[in-house]
């Protein structure tokens, strides 16, 4: 049948069908959802399903709930291919399971995830997966590895040390809000080793200012537990408003008239002064405490930069 004849819904599934086959959507990795589908190929929805539901039937994608769907199975290898090593097979199995499981924590949370839960969303036993994984500690570590791998610092970085530190924050900060368990996943108590690449950067940022070793170190540690603090509400607020419905802005809003009645009565004079000419975002309250610490570094610095 060519591809003029073919159904509508034949046609989209066999170009998902290619991508697969091809690597380009891999095991764990999410396929355009129905109204994707919808969207891009001008399909109505019942087209869409019926596209993924091919899919399906051919053990290509698996539905998971809150997630979506995604790719459920490797392909055949093309004739003549290399097969793959034990390692190499290892570790595309690996890479699957990470990937599932940062789509479970990054919809529902991290609490959410259980190996038992992840095992079914994947179509394996709960004890496969331990093959791959030797604890969910470890998954956790895997999971925060390949979200930071997301937004790599730059092989070349800015030339003056704020900037480099400031960059720094920024991409932590971007990588807490798309992935909000993550900060709380990490804990300077007991640091995972892909947040010391943040440490490294700025500790190499601050070198030759005349600063001596412990204060780059207090300083650089510092900057990267500022940024992790400031993200730690994002996955209670993602849980709350899941939960509820209710958004954070929502729930400031309907706190409004308790709290004007609050101000308006003088209980808090020096809060009614100042709320009327500030306005409070979680961005500002960021910038506004990196500004403060910067500007606290600057002054220890006895060395102009280059």
């Amino acid at each position: 049948m060519t591809e003029r004849t073919q159904a509508p819904y034949a046609r989209i599934a066999a170009e998902l069908r290619g991508r697969i086959e091809r690597g380009e959507l891999r095991p764990g990795d999410r396929v355009p959802s129905t109204r994707a589908i919808t969207q891009r190929w001008g399909v109505a929805m019942a087209t869409a399903s019926k596209a993924l539901a091919t899919l399906g039937q051919e053990g290509l994608v698996r539905a998971v709930p809150g997630v979506g769907t995604l790719v459920a199975a490797r392909p055949a290898t093309s004739q003549g291919r290399r097969p793959a090593t034990a390692a190499e097979d290892d570790s595309a199995q690996r890479g699957r399971i990470v990937r599932a499981a940062v789509a479970i924590a990054d919809a529902e949370g991290l609490t959410a995830l259980t190996m038992r839960r992840l095992a079914a969303e994947l179509g394996v036993s709960a004890m496969s997966l331990y093959r791959h994984v030797s604890t969910k500690e470890q998954l956790v570590a895997l999971m925060a590895d390949a979200a930071f791998g997301e937004h790599a610092l730059p092989e070349r970085p800015p030339p003056h040390w704020r900037e480099r530190l400031e960059l720094s924050a920024a991409l932590q900060w971007r990588l807490y809000r798309a992935h909000p368990w993550l900060a709380g996943a990490m804990n300077l108590s007991r640091p995972l080793l892909i947040g010391i690449r943040h440490i490294d950067w700025a500790l190499a940022a601050l070198a030759g200012l005349g600063l001596d070793d412990d204060t780059r170190m207090h300083a650089a540690v510092t900057l990267f537990g500022y940024v992790r603090g400031h993200a730690v509400d994002l996955e209670p607020e993602s849980d709350a408003a899941r939960t509820s419905g209710v958004s954070g802005q929502e729930w400031m809003r309907a706190q409004e008239t308790r709290l004007a009645a609050l101000v308006d009565g003088g209980a808090f004079p020096a809060f009614a002064e100042a709320r009327a000419d500030s306005a409070l975002t979680r961005e500002s309250l960021l910038q506004y405490g990196l500004t403060a610490l910067l500007d606290g570094l600057a002054l220890r610095i006895t060395t102009p930069p280059n």
